[in-house]
């Protein structure tokens, strides 16, 4: 058998070694490659295969992108249902594990299921208990002032009223991925423990967003995991080149056509105006019935019809099935004084 040291051995020649008595020998530095190149311009970089880097930077900078805009829009959303001002704004956007996503997450929190409809796997919203309570409380009239934070699981009707706020934030991150992909985002289930939800192994790559919310003299803590399978047909698209070119072609025919669609639906309020005159304030005080007021328009000069305050049209007055009716003779042009 082979001579096997001690301890004692093995201290002396580590002492040795630190005492510069023992010459370590250094390896030669051997990089293989197709391409023979000089050693002294290589790159060398330690890599973690427990940490693997599956996006690339652009296709990270995009991402962060784009849900920057889904926290300007969601805090805008959110401030007008909760009545106060609430700021979102993108804290962290990163790679890493699912296993180190859900070892980092309190317990109990309000961890959701995300079900894509273009996509396949789902995602994960979790909202820390530090907001979450806050928000309840102002939701049921409080202010959120010396107001303690329960460590339990929420009720059902906790989760009922904290169901508003993420049905926001979901409308709102779908009008973000707009530009990339039409995705409808839902909420499968809500759990407590976030360990006992597992939609991906535990050494996947995520990409988890982070988003820090403030509402008064609250903050917490929103964080979007989106598992690298789910996206991995999209990432071509999440280049910044497509990312900002989708951007800059905001003026498209489906937008146009879907701000006709809003527009079409939208009720405007229309008068027609008979005469319009000026009073002193003396006069108008002594006013009586019976009274005449007389303008300038002659009577048989058309009516102009107002849409929202604006005069757009020239009408006849008329009568239409016993009610009072104007008919829309031409547009008001530019050279017309009314």
């Amino acid at each position: 058998m082979a001579d096997v040291l001690d301890q004692s051995e093995v201290d002396a020649i580590l002492a040795a070694v630190d005492a510069g008595q023992v010459e370590t020998e250094s390896a030669p530095v051997q990089v293989f490659s197709r391409n023979r190149r000089d050693l002294d311009d290589v790159e060398i970089r330690s890599y973690d295969f427990k940490r693997p880097e599956r996006v690339s930077k652009d296709q990270m900078r995009a991402l962060q992108t784009l849900h920057e805009a889904f926290a300007r829009n969601f805090g805008a959303s959110l401030s007008g249902f909760m009545r106060t001002i609430v700021e979102v704004k993108v804290a962290t956007c990163e790679q890493m594990t699912y296993g180190e996503f859900t070892s980092a997450l309190p317990n109990p929190t309000c961890f959701n299921l995300v079900e894509c409809s273009s996509l396949s796997g789902q995602m994960c919203l979790e909202l820390s208990p530090l907001i979450i309570y806050p928000m309840i409380d102002r939701l049921l009239g409080g202010s959120s002032h010396d107001l303690f934070i329960p460590q339990r699981p929420m009720t059902p009707i906790e989760t009922r009223l904290i169901s508003n706020v993420t049905r926001r934030a979901l409308d709102t991150l779908s009008e973000a991925w707009e530009g990339v992909r039409s995705i409808k985002f839902e909420i499968t289930s809500t759990e407590s423990n976030p360990q006992l939800v597992q939609i991906v192994p535990p050494n996947e790559v995520v990409v988890v967003v982070g988003l820090e919310v403030k509402m008064s003299n609250r903050a917490g803590t929103m964080n979007l995991c989106i598992p690298y399978n789910a996206i991995e047909p999209v990432m071509a698209e999440l280049s910044s080149q497509s990312w900002f070119s989708i951007q800059k072609s905001d003026a498209t025919e489906e937008i146009t056509r879907r701000l006709g669609e809003q527009l079409q639906r939208a009720t405007t309020t229309v008068k027609g105006i008979l005469a319009e005159t000026t009073l002193k304030v003396s006069d108008l005080a002594s006013l009586q019935v019976g009274d005449l007021i007389l303008t300038e328009k002659p009577a048989t000069a058309p009516i102009v019809v107002s849409v929202e305050g604006e005069k757009k049209f020239l009408a006849t007055l008329g009568q239409y099935k016993g009610r009072r009716a104007l008919c829309v003779q031409r547009a008001i042009r530019r050279s017309d004084r009314v």
